[in-house]
């Protein structure tokens, strides 16, 4: 019985790396488009890149563990199936920057990083600073901004009634405290909503995003139950927004909050809201409508994280690593759109690198 056994060319790896670039590899486009060099001052005060005297294995290159992070966002991939599919494929191993499968770290050690990284607040760091380079380079424009939010789903927690009651009402459960292990798996942050007929436990990733480049300039986490607009104070804090206007839906109107926009100098396009005693005039429902085509905007993005960066779900325990989790993903999204709007010359831009 003959055997089929293709030779393999002394340029296998080449040949590969020149076909999956001509078939198109988006991770390319990250790669080129991106400096990632101007992360590393941040990631080398976390994880200072020095030699281990003791010998044994080097600690792995931080800036290549943040792309493998910001890949696990884009593909929505758990730690074990990072390590999978950066062991299976090419276009991982050239964007990491990999160069023998002796360098691919193991499902533990991408959730060690994660972990030191969130403790030591490094996230909201690099989120922060890659804002500051697409304001600087002129791609948040700052002629509007609108603000929503999205539920992030976490792992469900099989709770008994009593345990519920206890937990609503900010106790202690004893019965947890007696077994540690069991403790550590319970979620006492994420709640329950109701949302369009269904139901959702988790948390919520609230955004404010320009409205021209609908990148995310700022965000915070809460829960699934808290109201979209307890938030809006925070979210319209840390950016100088006055005189530009801000879209929102109807849940963000209240008359607490249309003063506390004026006194930000923040010209409010927050949808009217109507009320059992009061319904909208005509005047009011055709304001209502101007303002959903510019505020419509904003649905674009979580409909983007959705299909193509495959979901928000986290399997994280906690508000704490939720933050992290949702941080992690809207810096993802952020580099993602950025190389869009570079790859499309969007406005006119001359640059071709942020």
């Amino acid at each position: 019985m003959r055997i089929y056994n293709p030779i393999t060319s002394l340029f296998e790896s080449t040949d590969q790396n020149n076909l999956v670039s001509k078939l198109g590899d988006p991770l390319q486009e990250l790669q080129k488009r991106i400096d990632w060099d101007q992360f590393r001052p941040l990631l080398e005060d976390v994880f200072p890149t020095t030699k281990n005297e003791k010998g044994g294995r080097p600690r792995m290159d931080p800036l290549k563990m943040l792309k493998i992070l910001i890949l696990q966002k884009l593909y929505q991939l758990s730690d074990h199936a990072t390590e999978f599919q950066i062991a299976d494929r090419m276009s991982f191993q050239r964007f990491i920057e990999i160069r023998s499968i002796k360098e691919i770290p193991d499902e533990k050690t991408i959730w060690l990083f994660k972990e030191q990284a969130h403790q030591a607040g490094l996230i909201d760091k690099l989120f922060d600073h890659f804002v500051a380079q697409l304001e600087q380079a002129g791609m948040i424009v700052n002629e509007g901004k609108m603000v929503d939010a999205s539920i992030v789903s976490a792992p469900k927690q099989r709770n008994n009634r009593e345990e519920n009651a206890k937990i609503k009402q900010g106790k202690q459960v004893e019965e947890w405290d007696k077994n540690p292990n069991k403790k550590r798996q319970k979620d006492v942050d994420a709640t329950w909503t109701k949302k369009h007929g269904k139901v959702h436990y988790g948390y919520k990733n609230h955004i404010k995003a320009d409205v021209k480049s609908k990148l995310i300039q700022d965000y915070e986490v809460g829960t699934a139950s808290e109201h979209d607009s307890q938030v809006i104070d925070a979210i319209t804090h840390k950016h100088q927004d006055g005189g530009q206007s801000l879209w929102a839906d109807s849940a963000y109107r209240s008359e607490e909050i249309e003063n506390n926009l004026a006194s930000k100098d923040i010209i409010s396009k927050v949808h009217e809201k109507a009320y059992k005693s009061k319904p909208l005039t005509e005047k009011q429902i055709k304001d209502n409508a101007k303002k959903s085509k510019i505020r419509a905007r904003v649905e674009h993005i979580f409909g983007h994280m959705e299909t193509k960066m495959r979901g928000t779900d986290i399997k994280t325990i906690g508000i704490d690593r939720a933050a992290a989790q949702v941080g992690l993903k809207n810096l993802a999204y952020n580099i993602s759109r950025a190389v869009f709007l570079l790859k499309s010359k969007w406005r006119g831009l001359s640059i071709n690198k942020i």
